[in-house]
């Protein structure tokens, strides 16, 4: 799914300056706990979040995540946009809950990351 198809569907706001709004994007996953992301992302990936502060951004690059939307009308502080928009990682808000942004994803043709694949 195209990153301009995942703002249309969330409601989103692009909150980067530069993005890449026909860049694809394989699958989505949602989580507070960026323990949680480093262990089941997939490279490619989508992360819904609240964590609005720049661990957030260095966990996606770490990951390979290719973007990121904050969810429940958090918005991310200076700091968080410019470390994202120096690792060409776009960010997306939206007042929405996770839960809803994730079921409106899944609804749209979205997959989940595969976390079986994950687990040895």
């Amino acid at each position: 799914m195209k990153l301009r198809e995942i703002i249309s569907v969330l409601e989103g706001e692009l909150v980067s300056r530069k993005a890449d709004l026909d860049m694809e994007i394989v699958c989505a996953g949602a989580s507070d706990l960026m323990s949680d992301v480093l262990a089941f992302a997939e490279s490619g990936s989508l992360l819904l979040t609240g964590l609005v502060n720049p661990h957030a951004v260095r966990t996606a690059e770490m990951a390979d995540i290719v973007a990121i939307v904050f969810v429940r009308g958090k918005y991310p502080p200076p700091e968080t946009i410019a470390l994202a928009e120096e690792k060409g990682i776009p960010l997306v808000a939206t007042s929405h809950t996770m839960f809803e942004m994730c079921g409106r994803l899944h609804r749209a043709g979205m997959r989940g990351c595969d976390i079986s694949c994950r687990i040895a």
